[in-house]
């Protein structure tokens, strides 16, 4: 028999900020029911200058794991493509500020938004390989926008890091190994050249993920036969999320491949398996490889018709290019383990920020991308600050010196 193997605990973290899409739309004279029932975007999470995907991920990790956590996992992996140095990973600063064993193996794994789900497959199959017995992987992805003012991919941006934390003791999702299909094709859609660019042709990226997603479905098909009736294999399905619409379009080309394609049909199917997934992300924005795991959360918070057994299947997709379908079973212990992690409490009590304090903030950002001395601004805002951080144990980003990050407790 294989050993029982998939997520244990997940949590979230959404930063401190948030910009209404209501104000942007206004602020750059487009109409809003656009992004609200089309793209399917509610609000956008913007972090402040203390705030980097260094913090975002310890943030997100240190409320999740206990003591007992902490000493038992042996392998951590950081998923990102807002890494902040060229040489030294992510996922040494988190090992340190989380208190993990020294005997941990951790690395930093880019491939767009594809690397979260690569990563957590790479861990799966560490722990299936029996090589650590009783050991647990940390999964972390964290990914913070570039600066876009006025773009038309605006809109779609934000930021947020997701912690998850895989053994052979899952209680939110129990991964179905071998079920599984990939699908891989070199194709230049999105890119971040500098530190200061993240660009890309948008409609080439749109057809690449349909592609993607087309491929990885024949391959787990060929992998799983008995799936050929998707309505029946998959109780629910979960769509890479570069926006909320994103998950429409991607579940309209499943149904098709089914047979189905009256416009009442595909929306009452997508209300019924995939709509609750949308939740959390239609006030984030977006929120690259975390975006699956965000869905995932907000199914099982939200859907209440979702029962312990049933089968969701999980499409990830990342520039570049590579996607993913993967499926897993909901544990008895989701629902109850999800709304432990709290992140509808952390959006609701996020800062709603005019445009023009997004704007300054992207700004100040941009500004001391490449500098090697600087301090972080920890006025700015009014006081959100004190308010919001000051002497409640989150990590911080304090500046640099002679190139170096540093980092501390508020």
């Amino acid at each position: 028999m294989r050993p029982r193997i998939g997520i244990e605990k997940l949590g979230a973290y959404p930063g401190s900020l948030v910009l209404p899409m209501r104000a942007l739309f206004e602020a750059r004279g487009h109409d809003y029911t656009q992004i609200r029932d089309v793209m399917m975007i509610d609000e956008r999470s913007v972090n402040p200058g203390w705030e980097d995907p260094v913090t975002m991920v310890v943030n997100a990790a240190k409320p999740l794991l206990t003591d007992a956590d902490r000493e038992r996992i042996g392998l951590l992996i950081v998923a990102s493509e807002s890494g902040v140095d060229q040489e030294k990973p992510i996922s040494t600063w988190v090992q340190r500020y989380l208190g993990l064993s020294s005997g941990v193996r951790n690395i930093e794994v880019k491939h767009a938004c594809y690397g979260s789900t690569a990563s957590l497959q790479l861990a799966a199959g560490w722990i299936a390989s029996g090589v650590a017995p009783g050991e647990a992987a940390l999964v972390i992805n964290t990914d913070q926008s570039r600066m876009h003012l006025g773009k038309p991919w605006e809109y779609v941006l934000g930021a947020a890091a997701v912690a998850v934390l895989v053994s052979d003791t899952p209680k939110v999702l129990e991964i179905e190994l071998g079920a599984y299909g990939v699908h891989t094709n070199e194709v230049s859609d999105l890119t971040r050249p500098t530190p200061h660019v993240e660009t890309g042709n948008s409609e080439t990226s749109l057809l690449s993920y349909l592609d993607g997603l087309e491929g990885a479905l024949d391959d787990y098909l060929r992998r799983r036969p008995e799936a050929a009736d998707l309505d029946g294999h998959f109780a629910r399905n979960i769509y890479h999320l570069p926006f909320g619409g994103m998950g429409y379009r991607a579940h309209k080309a499943v149904l098709r491949r089914g047979g189905t394609s009256g416009r009442d049909e595909v929306r009452e199917d997508f209300a019924r398996k995939t709509l609750h997934s949308l939740a959390f992300v239609r006030r984030m924005g977006g929120t690259y490889g975390a975006s699956t795991f965000l869905a995932l959360m907000a199914l099982i918070d939200t859907d209440a018709d979702l029962r312990a057994g049933d089968r969701v299947g999980i499409f990830s997709y990342g520039s570049g290019s590579c996607a993913e379908l993967w499926s897993g079973l909901v544990c008895p212990e989701a629902r109850e383990t999800v709304c432990a992690a709290g992140l509808p409490a952390l959006l609701d009590a996020r800062r709603a920020l005019s445009v023009a304090e997004y704007e300054a903030i992207e700004t100040a950002r941009a500004a001391v991308i490449d500098s090697g001395d600087y301090d972080t601004d920890l006025a700015a805002l009014g006081g959100w600050y004190e308010h919001c951080y000051a002497r409640k144990g989150l990590l911080v980003f304090r500046g640099m010196r002679e190139f170096y990050r540093q980092y501390g407790w508020s």
